[in-house]
């Protein structure tokens, strides 16, 4: 039925973990996935070293795909934190062909999120950002919202938006087909819109944010016509996109989208020739519905990061505000395990191409209860940071009542706000993560190049070249 992969002739009432998944043309050796993290890498010199740190420890754990986080289109703006990694410029996006490789070596797959901020980008948030780069302005699907504007009228945002007009859309979708054949070039076997959280591509898909009178007040058109220039320009290569959701808005957010909308476009993206979906619930704003769990206080405690908190959100008071407004979310979005299952179910009903869940899940047996019913594929974000080798845990033979030690206290999350790389910071999780590394769980004999991926964080943080030379700013 829906969701069946008749290309890999895949009976879906007996997969597991270890089951290949076809997707387009691409089989993936497995169903398990590392999600899209933010890997504050930059584009600098140093970029492709520290992309490799990052990803080569999932790929030689066994992961079947590796989803590099999510990557800017163009050259100026659009960064929804500091030090993302641009793909608009092809010599620099040529030399990633030495991160493809590597995860090659080991098996894997690879897929590149590709965005653009919009009106989340940092000239909306970050204050010292903001000061050096006043012309600088959002790019918007549609005048801000009435409730963004007034933000921006008591200055806690700061919009200078320009709407696109009809033109300058196509132009953007040839940005993302331009930056897509650059990384089609580099070895990238799969090629991942950021259509979630709040980025370009969710606020044409969101009433909330499109109001717009021609072709592209329905945001499926844009996704459409991204879709045809990726394909002229990167070929056959399969394409996939996150989908929201929005119901985690605030009641006050009467235009939104709801499950039955994410849904029709899910069956809509599959008829256009997008060859996977990604389902997540999520809200209307960048806010914790993204990464649900706990409030984090140790990291907006930490004094380690309060000048970036200050620089980010433009004085101690405001970065006070924001730390009250996360509390404030963690309380309305505490954890809940798989919380995309039943809207990723639901699309699964309805479509003819994989649906990969992700979304906070943590336990092996889980994933073996998704896989089959909700999902085709199963994948994580946040326990990569504690445990960079966790497939090898997952994915081993007696794996049945296996757990991620990820807590998600989201300590590694607000630190990247002012540029910090994302590793776990949660002293217990560590003590975890480093016991199992002792006993040997993260160990896996898949080739030579294993022995030499380096298990956990260590002092990674400071070691990925603290050099601010070999970064490029957002």
């Amino acid at each position: 039925m829906a969701g069946d992969d008749p290309t890999s002739g895949v009976d879906h009432d007996a997969v597991d973990l270890d089951t290949p998944l076809t997707i387009g043309e691409v089989t993936l050796p497995n169903r398990l996935y590392r999600a899209p993290l933010l890997e504050c890498a930059g584009t600098g010199a140093g970029a492709v070293d520290a992309l490799i740190e990052d990803l080569e420890p999932a790929a030689a754990s066994g992961a079947g795909l590796l989803c590099q986080g999510a990557t800017i289109v163009r050259p100026e703006g659009g960064c929804a934190a500091p030090q993302m990694t641009r793909v608009c410029d092809p010599a620099f996006v040529s030399r990633l062909s030495r991160l493809t490789d590597v995860v090659h070596d080991h098996g894997a797959r690879i897929a590149i999120q590709l965005e653009h901020g919009g009106l989340r980008a940092m000239e909306t948030w970050h204050a010292e950002y903001r000061e050096a780069n006043p012309d600088l302005r959002q790019l918007a699907v549609s005048r801000p919202p009435r409730l963004l504007r007034l933000l921006d009228r008591v200055g806690f945002l700061d919009y200078d938006a320009h709407v696109l007009s009809t033109d300058e859309v196509y132009e953007l979708a040839v940005d993302f087909g331009r930056s897509a054949g650059y990384a089609v070039d580099a070895g990238y076997d799969v090629l991942h819109l950021a259509g979630a959280n709040m980025g370009i591509v969710h606020q044409f898909l969101s009433p909330f944010y499109n109001r717009r009178d021609d072709e592209f007040g329905d945001g499926v058109r844009f996704l459409e016509v991204v879709h045809d220039e990726i394909r002229s320009r990167a070929g056959d290569v399969p394409i996939m996109t996150k989908v929201p959701a929005e119901t985690e808005a605030p009641p006050i957010v009467r235009r939104r989208l709801t499950t039955d909308d994410a849904v029709t476009i899910c069956r809509r993206l599959a008829e256009i020739g997008y060859d996977a979906l990604v389902p997540v619930n999520g809200s209307t704003f960048w806010d914790a519905s993204i990464v649900k769990g706990a409030y984090p206080e140790r990291a907006w405690a930490d004094d380690r990061f309060q000048s970036g908190y200050r620089a980010a959100f433009g004085s101690r008071w405001r970065a006070k505000l924001v730390a009250l407004g996360n509390w404030i979310e963690a309380q309305a979005y505490s954890f809940d395990p798989a919380w995309n299952a039943d809207l990723c179910r639901r699309v699964r009903d309805v479509v003819d191409v994989p649906v990969l869940c992700e979304g906070g899940i943590r336990e092996r047996g889980e994933m073996d209860d998704l896989l089959g019913d909700a999902a085709d594929a199963v994948g994580m974000a946040r326990p990569f940071y504690a445990e960079p080798r966790l497939p090898a845990r997952l994915l081993d033979d007696s794996a049945a009542g296996t757990r991620a030690v990820c807590e998600s206290c989201n300590n590694c999350a607000v630190p990247q706000a002012t540029g910090e790389a994302g590793v776990c910071r949660t002293p217990g999780v560590l003590a975890e993560a480093g016991r199992l590394r002792k006993a040997g769980a993260y160990d896996r004999e898949t080739g030579s190049q294993d022995e030499e991926v380096s298990d956990g964080r260590g002092e990674r943080g400071t070691g990925r070249g603290a050099s601010d030379d070999d970064r490029q700013d957002p």
